[in-house]
């Protein structure tokens, strides 16, 4: 009983040590849990659905999820919380902004890494991108636009891999963000296909948490 216990407890701190590493390693700056998401907050979210897609079946089934809403809804939240649960149940996850994906893509066709960095995101078993509108996306001319890139990213994994998406813009505008309008429309159509989509109608933490401060410091907001 006691080797059993010796054992089962060293396997133990290696799974979590292998954890640890996991989520080190997959991009995710902050740890955050949907057991501290504010659900009475966003009063409209269905939260049956987020709890079940915590199960993360949709992984295995190659289905992609696509997150809407304005800034401070709660998107990011969602799927960070996701992340660190899928690194929990040992899942090869990269999670990355939208803007650092098309950065890394871009420095890749500087110094000639462009197919080794698009097959390392490629092959990742869930590949999170998010905060598609948030952020300025830079190029030159002689470049691709970046709906060239992320389209080429996404149909070598659609179908292949599971992919989740935040938007904080319209899907209509991300034509004008990504820089082409009819590659955009193409990535939208294979999400389409094969994503989960949530939208978030509700209103902005961060707002509510900053008018709050403010109150608690006695700023009055003039437009109130």
């Amino acid at each position: 009983m006691l080797l059993e216990r010796v054992f089962g407890d060293g396997a133990q701190q290696l799974r979590l040590r292998r954890t640890e590493r996991r989520i080190d390693t997959c991009g995710l700056r902050v740890r955050k849990t949907l057991e501290a998401f504010d659900w009475a907050f966003q009063k409209n979210l269905n939260r049956a659905l987020i709890e079940g897609l915590a199960n993360l079946d949709f992984i295995d089934a190659r289905e992609d999820v696509l997150i809407t809403g304005k800034s401070g809804t709660g998107k990011s939240h969602i799927l960070q919380a996701l992340a660190l649960r899928a690194c929990e149940r040992e899942i090869q996850v990269r999670y990355v902004r939208c803007v650092d994906l098309i950065d890394d893509l871009y420095a890749g066709l500087a110094d000639r890494t462009y197919d080794a960095r698009l097959r390392r995101w490629a092959r990742a078993e869930w590949l999170v991108i998010d905060d598609v509108g948030l952020g300025q996306l830079r190029r030159r001319d002689d470049e691709p636009t970046a709906a060239h890139m992320l389209f080429n990213l996404l149909d070598r994994r659609h179908e292949h891999a599971s992919t989740a998406v935040t938007s904080n813009i319209k899907l209509g505008e991300w034509g004008k963000y990504l820089g082409d309008a009819t590659l955009a429309a193409a990535i939208l159509d294979r999400l389409a296909m094969t994503s989960i989509h949530i939208d978030i109608d509700g209103p902005s933490y961060r707002d509510a948490l900053a008018k709050k401060r403010a109150k608690d410091h006695g700023i009055v907001d003039a437009a109130a």
